[in-house]
């Protein structure tokens, strides 16, 4: 189970939440032209427009497009099965409606709030967990996969209850040492969603390559070399043969 361990920990968590749109740019620019926009624009509605719908309506809840849209969310931003966003839109628009407020009516019971989303077609337990994260990110994260393999190292990934038990009990702890080590405001709070988005910006950027702190590049050994022959050269008052070649390369 992956620990914060202590303030280096947490400074690590806190840059990969504050860089997590740049990240996901850089996953959204390994896409196609059309598909990156695509995913932009649905990670700003999933992130942001979606949970403001929910806290807004008397009874939290979502509604069969809500559902569709995020289905092709997870999909963009994941691993891409076709079949899937055929099989959400099947679902009747009145079964996600009453699915979807049953499972916020279970609410702090996370397992059981999973389970009442779980009956709906194609949505299983990450789907689920992205529903509830949407609208209850104080609670539940959503069952990224760069974030689980984080969260529970070593573990092979699976998308089944007990696995997401697991993953929300070590995201659970992570938040309770992230908020107790951080001494943060309440409005800045570490919650299961920041978690969760802060592990998939840590992994992401680890798996792409790319550095939150970016840094000059170092120039090549070779011409490395090269710049501290003329350099003596000139110190010396006097070039080789040799040197004034290389001088010549550069």
């Amino acid at each position: 189970m992956m620990e914060a361990r202590g303030l280096q920990g947490n400074v690590d968590l806190e840059e990969a939440l504050s860089h997590y749109d740049k990240v996901l740019e850089a996953k959204a620019s390994t896409l196609k032209k059309v598909d990156k926009k695509t995913l932009i624009d649905l990670d700003n509605w999933y992130q942001h427009e979606l949970p403001v719908a929910i806290q807004e309506r008397k009874i939290k809840c979502i509604t069969h497009a809500e559902l569709c849209k995020l289905m092709k969310w997870k999909l963009m931003r994941g691993k891409f099965r076709p079949k899937l966003t055929e099989m959400v839109e099947s679902n009747k628009p009145q079964s996600v409606l009453d699915a979807s407020q049953s499972a916020f009516d279970l609410l702090p019971d996370v397992e059981q709030a999973l389970k009442a989303l779980t009956v709906l077609k194609a949505v299983g337990p990450a789907t689920a967990s992205a529903i509830l994260a949407a609208g209850a990110p104080d609670q539940v994260p959503f069952m990224a996969d760069e974030s689980m393999l984080a969260a529970l190292p070593g573990r092979p990934k699976a998308y089944t209850l007990p696995y997401f038990l697991d993953y929300l009990d070590a995201v659970k702890n992570l938040v309770k040492q992230l908020n107790k080590d951080s001494g943060v405001s309440k409005d800045s709070m570490w919650t299961p969603h920041k978690v969760e988005l802060a592990l998939w910006s840590k992994s992401v950027t680890a798996s792409l390559g790319i550095s939150l702190g970016v840094q000059p590049a170092a120039p090549p050994e070779k011409k490395r070399r090269r710049v501290n022959v003329e350099r003596n050269s000139v110190q010396n008052g006097t070039k080789t043969r040799g040197e004034k070649n290389k001088l010549q390369e550069l």
